[in-house]
């Protein structure tokens, strides 16, 4: 099996502002050669021996590097990130290969479809109609990008409608061809919270919702309060009321435009700072002192930290504009 030249994996020197589709597919084409010659026969013993099971956790485990990168804005190392996530990819797409079942230039063939029958106000409504869009949509709402997620949800709707296919079966693990809930699209492999968060505005959908944000406030006190009472008398509910509680917080969130997901990662990285602040400015080890004088040392670190912390909120808005409930792409 022959290989694209060497020269295409050589780093194209001049800083680049949008792709260059040629590199692009030379590049993507010499990264396919490689990842079936390693499933060959003579290939790699390991990769060959490797099943859909067997690299599940490598791909999660590359996107939360993806996201580790993104946070620390290296976007050297983040490039190279892409690429192992991309090879993920390229090994579910072979092993499927070997199995008959389907290839990479038919994950690509889906992928292409979907975006230009999904972007009819970017490629025309007849490319779009082309690429199987049965919805109609208005093509002039889409100047804006609640209209273009407004579309999007209506070309989604008509591809389920047609028989697209969408999914496989319930997500909470029944059979297939059983009746369909709105629901069922949310997986249950996501993390929680993003879960609760999609649950929230997939019930949205057939208005049930909190109106605002603002009706959801009580309800966080009233899950607070059923909460302790359950851990005062110690009952085994208390998971339950916990996840009650979790629940609401996701969904407020969503009604502030806030990730719930991505604000308690935002949390964890302060709390990691303000802890090596408060290991770094005591003079004894953090055990040695009493209640007070911790709570007084985390005081302190909080305002060392002050101007960095927000400096962060400043470059994470300036990156990444404030998003709506309505912005939360189905």
């Amino acid at each position: 099996m022959d290989l694209p030249p060497e020269s295409l994996s050589a780093k194209d020197p001049t800083p680049q502002t949008t792709t260059d589709p040629a590199r692009a597919a030379a590049l993507f084409q010499q990264s396919a050669a490689i990842m079936a010659r390693l499933r060959a026969p003579g290939g790699c013993p390991w990769d060959r021996e490797q099943s859909f099971d067997s690299i599940r956790k490598y791909t999660l485990e590359e996107v939360y590097e993806v996201f580790d990168a993104i946070e620390r804005r290296d976007f050297d190392h983040l490039a190279e990130e892409l690429g192992d996530l991309l090879l993920q990819v390229l090994f579910y797409a072979e092993m499927a290969a070997n199995e008959g079942r389907f290839t990479i230039a038919d994950v690509l063939d889906h992928l292409n479809r979907k975006l230009i029958r999904r972007h009819p106000h970017v490629f025309g409504d007849e490319a779009s109609r082309a690429a199987g869009n049965k919805a109609e949509v208005d093509v002039v709402a889409a100047s804006s990008a609640a209209g273009v997620l407004r579309n999007w949800e209506e070309i989604k709707a008509a591809e389920k409608a047609a028989g697209a296919p969408q999914s496989h079966g319930d997500a909470t693990g029944g059979a297939p061809n059983q009746p369909v809930s709105r629901l069922d699209s949310v997986l249950r492999s996501m993390p929680a919270l993003a879960e609760s968060a999609k649950l929230g505005a997939k019930a949205q959908k057939s208005g049930f919702d909190w109106p605002s944000w603002r009706e959801l406030l009580p309800k966080v006190a009233e899950e607070t309060a059923e909460l302790a009472s359950e851990a005062e008398a110690g009952d085994p509910r208390v998971e339950a009321e916990l996840g009650d509680l979790l629940f609401t917080v996701v969904n407020l969130g969503r009604h502030l435009g806030v990730d719930a997901e991505m604000a308690l990662r935002n949390c964890n990285l302060r709390f990691r700072r303000r802890f090596s602040e408060m290991e770094s400015m005591s003079q004894r080890p953090l055990e040695e002192l009493s209640p007070p004088e911790l709570e007084a040392l985390w005081e302190q670190a909080k305002k060392s930290l002050a101007d960095l912390e927000k400096r962060d909120v400043a470059a994470r808005g300036a990156d990444d504009p404030a998003q709506t409930a309505s912005q939360v792409r189905p």
